[in-house]
């Protein structure tokens, strides 16, 4: 298994600790910055893995299907954690969360066809945004970040519904070849 790969897996593998982080008082007002470390130090593997399998040529259908997966969990688990505190509407979570189980199911039919697709400019974009949108929520500084965050909740969404009809369209073969 190569390095990029290994990133992915430890992404994973961090979201239950964030989780924990986000849910519980364990560690009182520390939990909030213990979760947005671990966030943010999920978010930065994503970007790095990508650059490593790219630069090095490392790019494998496994980190093709499993990467977008990773980074699923990471900001739906996210967006859940965010719902009881108010600072995410339930809707936008359903809505982010109904996208990525269409792309999903969409690239689980691909594969059954032989098609690994890869994620978009688009996806990309949107997933930044998201984990932009993520962070500055948790870090809950007030002031201008409060309408920084809720700036991020509309461009997320927005990018996240136009990302859905991007990778749709571009990939619309696939209805068509995988039998639906």
């Amino acid at each position: 298994m190569n390095l990029p790969n290994k990133l992915t897996i430890l992404r994973v593998i961090m979201v239950p600790f964030f989780v924990f982080f986000m849910l519980t008082d364990v560690g009182g007002a520390a939990n909030k910055w213990i979760a947005l470390v671990l966030f943010v130090a999920a978010s930065l593997t994503d970007m790095l893995d990508g650059k490593i399998a790219r630069k090095y040529n490392l790019v494998t259908n496994f980190g093709k299907f499993m990467d977008p997966l990773a980074d699923k969990l990471l900001v739906c688990s996210a967006m859940i954690c965010l719902i009881p505190s108010g600072k995410l509407l339930p809707a936008v979570v359903i809505v982010i969360i109904a996208r990525e189980f269409i792309i999903s199911g969409f690239r689980l039919v691909a594969s059954d066809s032989g098609v690994v697709i890869a994620a978009s400019y688009w996806g990309k974009f949107k997933t930044v945004f998201q984990m932009a949108m993520v962070i500055v929520l948790i870090a809950d500084l007030g002031g201008i970040f409060d309408l920084i965050g809720t700036v991020l909740i509309w461009i997320a969404t927005a990018l996240t519904i136009i990302s859905l009809i991007d990778y749709l369209w571009k990939n619309r073969q696939v209805l068509t070849q995988g039998g639906m």
